[in-house]
C-alpha cells in the first residue's frame, strides 16, 4: 500500500444471473470487472478489488464486502453515489467506509454466512427460476434437519468440497445450519469460519437427496467419515445460493446492513458465542 493511499471498504449487492461469477475472466462478464471499472472512474486511476468471497456464476450476494486502495480523496457518500452512477442495474453499492491499512476483505473476516433456497411445489415458478432451485416432489424437512445436525461443529469437509478446490485444509467449523420452510420455500442458512469451493451447494445437494428419501439420515455422518468427494452426491444448482455477509472485528466499524443470523436450532453454541 503506497504511503499516500488510503483503504476503502464497500458493501455490495448483486444479482448473479448475468455474471460468470465474481472473479475477472477474459471474454466474459464478471462482477469484479464491472465493479472495478466503476470504482476506477470515480477514483480516476486503475485499481484492484479484493472480496470477502468469490462467488460462482449465477450466485447472488446480499452484502459482499470488498476493499481497494486509492490516492483519491472522496467522502464516503461520494464514493457510494459516484460508483452507483456507473454501475448496471444488477449491481449496487450500499455503503463505503474508510478502513485501516491492515483491513482485508478476505483475510480479516471471522465468519461468512450463506443462504440456499429450495422451492418445493408441483409446478415450476417463472418468477423464482433464478432465485431458488425447484424440486417438484415433497421433501421431508425433519429428515433434512436431522441429517444436518452432523455437519455442525468442526469437521473435515473433504466429501463436501469441489474436486478442483485449492484450499490447503478441508477443516472448517460450521457455527450453525438452519432449515426453515414457509409457503413451499425451504431456506437453508449456514454460517462458518470459512467455506470450501462448492461446500454449501454440495451440502444442499446431499440434504435434498436425504429429504427425498433416496439416502438415509446417517449419510451426512458417513460422508464426513469417508472424506471422499467422489462419493459425496450431487452439487445443487447455483441459482439458489446467496452470499449473505461476512463478519469482521468491531474495531473496523463497518456499517453493515445485513441483519445478524438468528440463533439457529442447529448450532455450535461455544463457537457461535465467540463470533463477533
Amino acid at each position: 500500500m503506497a504511503p499516500d493511499s488510503r483503504r476503502i471498504a464497500l458493501g455490495i449487492e448483486y444479482d448473479g444471473i448475468g455474471f460468470k461469477g465474481w472473479q475477472i475472466q477474459p471474454g466474459v462478464r464478471t462482477v469484479q470487472a464491472v465493479l472495478e471499472e466503476a470504482v476506477a472512474r470515480v477514483a480516476d486511476h486503475p485499481l484492484q478489488l479484493q472480496a470477502a468471497g468469490r462467488t460462482d456464476a449465477g450466485v447472488h450476494a446480499i452484502e459482499q464486502v470488498v476493499h481497494f486502495d486509492t490516492r483519491a480523496r472522496r467522502s464516503e457518500r461520494a464514493w457510494v453515489l459516484g460508483i452507483n452512477t456507473h454501475l448496471p442495474p444488477d449491481v449496487a453499492v450500499h455503503w463505503a467506509h474508510s478502513v485501516p491499512p491492515d483491513f482485508h476483505a478476505r483475510f480479516s473476516a471471522t465468519a461468512r454466512h450463506y443462504r440456499y433456497q429450495i422451492l418445493v411445489r408441483r409446478t415450476r415458478s417463472p418468477l423464482m427460476r433464478q432465485r431458488a432451485v425447484w424440486i417438484h416432489e415433497p421433501l421431508d424437512l425433519e429428515r433434512m434437519r436431522a441429517a444436518a445436525q452432523a455437519l455442525v461443529g468442526e469437521h473435515d469437509f473433504s466429501s463436501f468440497r469441489a474436486l478442483s478446490c485449492q484450499a490447503k485444509s478441508p477443516i472448517r467449523r460450521v457455527f450453525y445450519l438452519d432449515l426453515d420452510q414457509q409457503e413451499g420455500l425451504i431456506v437453508l442458512a449456514i454460517g462458518a469460519n470459512g467455506f470450501l469451493h462448492h461446500m454449501v451447494r454440495n451440502i444442499a445437494g446431499v440434504l435434498i437427496t436425504i429429504g427425498r428419501g433416496e439416502a438415509p439420515v446417517e449419510w451426512t455422518s458417513e460422508l464426513l467419515r469417508i472424506r471422499d468427494r467422489r462419493l459425496g452426491g450431487v452439487t445443487a444448482p447455483p441459482q439458489g445460493l446467496y452470499f449473505v455477509r461476512a463478519d469482521y472485528p468491531e474495531r473496523f466499524g463497518l456499517p453493515q446492513i445485513s441483519q445478524r443470523a438468528p440463533l439457529a436450532r442447529l448450532r455450535d453454541d461455544s463457537e457461535l458465542a465467540q463470533s463477533p
